[in-house]
């Protein structure tokens, strides 16, 4: 178990976060949220131990394992992608290598200790089966399928591959280290809906305990079993999935405005009768005694929800004409080779149409066929009249000079503002007062992704292509970004793995899959979700694992991960309920213990009416905790029996 307590930390003038603490413990599925540049990151480094705090500590055991994915890779990785994959199965590698060595030993003639070196040649061998080593290729087959690579591309170079690529190669071998605790900084950025779905169904059935960022709230729904949010205040836990801390956090936050303006009425009160009296003789002690009293009252702070957001705001574009982009009979490649083809579909004004599909099917190439940056091998693509357009992607991130301040860089990217107030713009985007006077290099991942739309956005078009727009957003920007694109009145294509996004903002769908691109009108659900984890692509193994593998072996695993596949689906159901039960009964429990604390104090018994109630309040809840408690015990009862089975 990895514990932290009090943890805080600054960079003058500001304080990231301060007195948070967490416990990482087997079958703790923990999602961290927060705004940007609250310091979550920075948080998980101090965890880790690359960063040490300012005040608190962190406990982490000797012997625990600890796996992290930050959001960009520093490490290079070399070699081809398969070998860089069974790097992380380090137990199986070491046992291997010792069995190499071993079996030198027993084939060289000079030998004299052979019983010696058999048996632990057999001790070694034992262990090597037992950890999966002789299926160890077959599992990183897997693995990298479910992360959207095709069984003839393992062995290619990790050094060949585009940044994204390379990330899912780590993270790939991360998941077949099998960490006791799991810590991913954003996973889903760089993946398609396709391998988010599959890394979805490998992470809510993980055994050790994982701690995870993400702004994607399917994801956070389907895997955490807690939610974490840290700001400049603390930490605050919440038992369950995200539409669980969404009620829970609002639950809080009103919980605190009532107590702030109970709080406020008191202190009022107490302010009058200080101002009343404090030139009186006779209440002179009572007025003291009232005074050092306010001295020490520590004052609620209400959380100021409008730190936590940004404001998107489109500027009125121009009217284009009916038909925005229609392409017909059109086919698109590269150097020959066709990536698309018969593209047939018409985009109309005001629609806003979501493409999906894995990594490398072709929406980017979509995209550039229909702008004009690649040309159609055959067919028609055309615009139409007064069509004009922004493109984000991330690439704008990277070519922002480090060294500028946010103004500047604002500036330079929109050119002449015209009358428009730059300031009061990028404080729209969340860069308010002092903000826009720092610089580029240190802006969070998030911020920066705030003001690259800032500069897409600031001017006015009516077509809006957007390449992953909330990778780095913090889920307050994310909510205000889909407000935005519902509103926006021209014509929005996107490109994104964030299906609540494209729940709420699509109108309709083009899945590019296969070499085709297909519209289909409105939002089906099992397009957001193809497959599931036992129906990965199929893969080629090496000639290795051929030799190794026998045709009843293979079929055992195929059972078996079917087996696994069968019972996630049968429980998955079962833990929410769980997690919600757990979340009743700790608030039960935490209620029967504020009772009996004030059962305890003495001025309780002065008032019968209040003693009476309280003595009911105490009986009815601490039966409502054991009933729950029952249900709890219940409901671990049926998901064991179900595992078991």
């Amino acid at each position: 178990m990895l514990t932290a307590t009090g943890l805080t930390k600054k960079y003058e003038p500001r304080t990231l976060f301060r007195d948070v603490s967490i416990q990482l413990s087997s079958g703790r599925r923990i999602a961290l949220v927060g705004g940007n540049g609250v310091g979550k990151t920075t948080l998980i480094e101090i965890l880790i131990g690359s960063r040490e705090p300012d005040s608190g500590q962190v406990h982490r055991p000797k012997e625990m394992t600890i796996g992290y994915l930050p959001q960009e890779l520093d490490d290079e990785l070399n070699g081809t992608i398969l070998a860089v994959t069974l790097e992380g199965a380090k137990q199986i590698n070491e046992a291997a290598s010792k069995l190499s060595k071993l079996e030198l030993q027993l084939g060289s003639p000079d030998t004299s200790d052979h019983e010696r070196i058999l048996a632990e040649y057999g001790e070694v061998q034992s262990r090597f089966q037992q950890l999966g080593g002789y299926s160890i290729e077959a599992e990183a087959h897997r693995v990298l399928a479910g992360l959207g690579f095709s069984g003839d591309s393992t062995d290619r170079q990790v050094r060949e591959l585009s940044g994204g690529w390379r990330m899912r190669v780590s993270l790939a071998r991360l998941l077949l280290s099998r960490p006791d605790i799991l810590i991913l900084d954003e996973p889903t950025n760089h993946l398609d809906v396709d391998s988010v779905a599959w890394l979805e169904d490998q992470l809510s059935d993980w055994h050790g305990s994982l701690l995870f960022v993400s702004h994607d709230r399917d994801f956070i729904d389907n895997v955490a079993n807690r939610v974490i949010e840290i700001d400049s205040n603390g930490s605050h836990e919440y038992v369950g999935g995200f539409a669980e801390f969404v009620i829970a956090r609002e639950e809080r936050l009103a919980q605190i405005e009532a107590a702030a303006a109970q709080q406020s009425r008191r202190l009022a009160h107490t302010e009058k009768f200080i101002e009343r009296f404090r030139y009186k003789a006779t209440k002179a002690r009572q007025v003291q005694s009232r005074v050092k009293a306010l001295e020490k009252i520590d004052r609620i702070k209400v959380p100021e929800k409008k730190e936590l957001k940004a404001r998107f705001e489109f500027p009125s574009p121009q009217r284009s004409s009916r038909i925005v982009a229609e392409i017909t009979d059109a086919s698109v490649g590269y150097d020959g080779k066709a990536v698309l083809g018969n593209l047939s579909f018409v985009i109309e004004r005001g629609n806003k149409i979501a493409l999906v599909g894995p990594n490398g099917a072709g929406k980017t190439t979509l995209l550039k066929l229909l702008t004009g940056e690649l040309s159609a091998s055959y067919g028609k693509v055309e615009l139409g009249n007064n069509v004009d357009y922004a493109t984000f992607s991330q690439h704008l991130t990277e070519v922002m000079d480090l060294d500028n301040t946010v103004l500047a860089e604002f500036k330079s990217s929109i050119g002449d503002p015209g009358t428009r107030n730059l300031r009061t713009i990028l404080g729209g985007f969340g860069f308010r007062g002092e903000m826009v006077d720092r610089r580029i290099a240190d802006l969070s991942g998030g911020e920066r992704t705030r003001l690259a739309l800032a500069e897409v956005m600031a001017n006015p078009v009516n077509l809006l292509i957007l390449d992953e727009p909330t990778n780095h957003l913090d889920l307050p920007s994310c909510d205000l970004l889909e407000d935005a694109l519902s509103v926006y009145p021209g014509t929005v294509l996107l490109v994104t793995h964030d299906r609540h996004l494209i729940r709420n903002v699509a109108d309709a769908l083009i899945v590019v899959r296969d070499g085709r691109a297909t519209w289909h009108q409105g939002v089906e659900e099992e397009l957001l979700r193809p497959g599931n984890s036992s129906n990965t692509p199929s893969r080629s193994s090496s000639s290795h694992s051929r030799k190794t593998k026998t045709a009843p072996v293979k079929q055992e695993r195929r059972s078996a991960a079917e087996h696994r596949n069968e019972r996630h689906q049968a429980t998955r159901d079962l833990k929410k309920q769980l997690d919600r039960v757990e979340m009743n009964w700790e608030k039960a429990e935490k209620r029967v213990t504020e009772i009996q604390t004030q059962l305890a104090d003495p001025k309780t018994y002065e008032d019968a009416e209040v003693l009476r109630a309280l003595t009911r309040e105490h009986e009815e809840t601490s039966k409502q905790a054991a009933k729950l408690m029952e249900n709890y015990e219940h409901l671990t009862s049926r998901i064991a029996t179900i595992e078991e089975q």
